[in-house]
């Protein structure tokens, strides 16, 4: 037993001291071999620095590189400069030009396809001057001796038939439509007066409060702007622009009322449906020549009182029911009913 335990400690003794031998051997190899290594890298380092000698003053320096083992240093950036060339015509070649089609136009003001067609479609249907318009609309209740008239007659003639308020206004001339008689007429009185025009109570405050201001304020006459009429009670901006245009021969701006409101988006003259006259207003203002606003009110409203109807339109007979959204759509209802 002693004798193998004798034998197992000489041989672990033997394998510490052939360990100890190996790793010795070996370090002095690898200090040799980063020896060699450094001897080499500084010789590349030489051979690198060499060409980049740089001369100032007439004396000549190297500088060194002084790069880690891993490489030696940082790639040095090229530019390229390139000769300014001008390109050479003949008469056989010419250099493209950009043509006006080719640049995008500027955004051009919209306005509704066939629009000058089917207004002179509408002159045409409206030359006979049939329409409730043409013989009682407020421009036919005014009177230039007494200036309020016409003002009245458009306060009266909201959400009201023509016929309605023309019957109104002759019952007030008669009683005299005047700013004091108006004045010291009552209430009630006022009231059989202009009965059975829409809203007529609440009309007969506005016309008492509006004459108290003519009164006060511009001397029993009609104010001469639209911004002073809008201030008036009852007057909103279709009776300001149609005043300025019956009253002082001003043309401010287009007096859009139910029928208009209608026709331009039947007729598809705004660029999107609108929701209330101001709107539309606004809308037809945009594209609408200037010259043509003056017209424009008498003339859709009449078309609209015998064509153009808010219920059962004659789209039939027409003349654009071909050009018209509208009327394309209830001509082919129809066609498709039979």
């Amino acid at each position: 037993m002693a004798s193998s335990i004798r034998k197992k400690v000489e041989l672990l003794s033997a394998v510490e001291k052939n360990v100890g031998d190996s790793v010795k051997s070996y370090t002095t190899r690898s200090s040799t071999r980063l020896k060699e290594i450094k001897t080499e890298h500084d010789s590349l380092i030489d051979v690198v620095n060499e060409p980049m000698k740089i001369t100032q003053g007439g004396s000549s320096s190297i500088n060194r590189v002084k790069a880690p083992l891993k490489g030696v240093g940082k790639r040095r950036h090229l530019k390229i400069k390139y000769e300014d060339t001008k390109l050479e015509t003949s008469p056989y070649f010419s250099p493209p030009e950009t043509k006006d089609r080719d640049v995008p136009d500027k955004k051009t003001r919209w306005e509704p396809r066939d629009w000058v067609q089917v207004a002179d479609n509408i002159r045409e249907m409206r030359k006979g001057c049939d329409a409730p318009v043409d013989d009682m609309g407020c421009d036919k209740c005014m009177d230039e001796d007494a200036p309020p008239k016409s003002l009245v007659s458009l306060m009266l003639s909201s959400q009201t038939k023509d016929q309605m308020t023309f019957a109104a206004m002759q019952r007030l001339r008669q009683h005299g439509l005047s700013v004091p008689n108006i004045l010291q007429t009552d209430d009630e009185t006022l009231g059989k007066l202009i009965f059975p025009v829409s809203f007529w109570k609440t009309k007969v405050k506005y016309i008492r409060n509006t004459t108290q201001i003519l009164r006060d304020r511009y001397d029993e006459d009609i104010p001469d702007t639209v911004d002073k009429l809008c201030q008036l009670p009852g007057v909103g901006p279709k009776m300001a622009h149609l005043c300025m245009s019956v009253a002082w021969d001003t043309l401010t701006g287009i007096g859009v009322d139910t029928h208009v409101h209608r026709i331009s988006n039947r007729l598809g003259w705004v660029p999107k449906p609108t929701k209330t006259p101001e709107r539309t207003r606004a809308a037809l203002e945009s594209w609408l020549p200037r010259e043509e606003w003056q017209e424009i009110n008498h003339l859709l409203v009449g078309f609209g009182q015998t064509i153009c109807r808010p219920v059962n339109p004659l789209c039939g007979t027409c003349l654009n029911n071909t050009l018209c959204p509208f009327g394309r759509a209830q001509t082919r209802y129809k066609k498709e009913d039979k």
